[in-house]
């Protein structure tokens, strides 16, 4: 019967919040319940999606350790298909993609993208963001926002946009 229960792993969108979560604490320690609160998740969802990350393999076996290779691999080649995102129309919000930090100091566009949040200081074409407690979670993290912002990017950025993220986050990824 375990084949009928595999949907029950399939990765989420918050997930991916999670693991960038996790990578920008650095060698922080953390625990469920303080990843819970950073984020505006609940803690049962925070373990429930460890264990699906552990079952991708993108998380070590204690559930403690992001798989970096196996994540920054998933961000450079799969979340753009698993969590695509086209622009939509103009609202205000936090500037999100190219738009952001540290991209829009290499990235310089004529159009912008921002998460809709209603105490937002631009405007610009709406990005959902991968977990609707995003904007408010990386309003207090600047190092969670600017990996967001790069995974963004991937989702919805031209090819040349996205390249630069990769670039860039692989390199954060990589020397969390």
């Amino acid at each position: 019967m375990e084949y009928m229960n595999q949907s029950r792993n399939n990765l989420k969108p918050q997930d991916i919040v999670i693991l960038l979560k996790i990578i920008a604490l650095g060698e922080q320690s953390w625990f469920h319940h303080t990843i819970a609160q950073e984020l505006g998740i609940s803690q049962s969802e925070v373990s429930q999606s460890l264990n699906r990350s552990k079952y991708a393999g993108l998380i070590d076996g204690a559930r403690k350790k992001v798989n970096k290779l196996a994540f920054t691999e998933f961000l450079m080649h799969g979340v753009a298909y698993a969590f695509p995102q086209h622009p939509g129309p103009i609202v205000r919000g936090v500037l999100t993609a190219h738009s952001a930090e540290p991209l829009n100091n290499i990235i310089h566009a004529s159009d912008k993208y921002v998460w809709p949040y209603a105490k937002g200081q631009e405007r610009g074409q709406a990005i959902e963001p991968l977990y609707n407690t995003v904007v408010e979670a990386s309003l207090k993290d600047k190092e969670l926002y600017e990996l967001l912002t790069m995974v963004d990017a991937i989702r919805v950025g031209r090819a040349r946009e996205k390249e630069i993220a990769k670039k860039e986050l692989e390199k954060r990824i990589q020397n969390a």
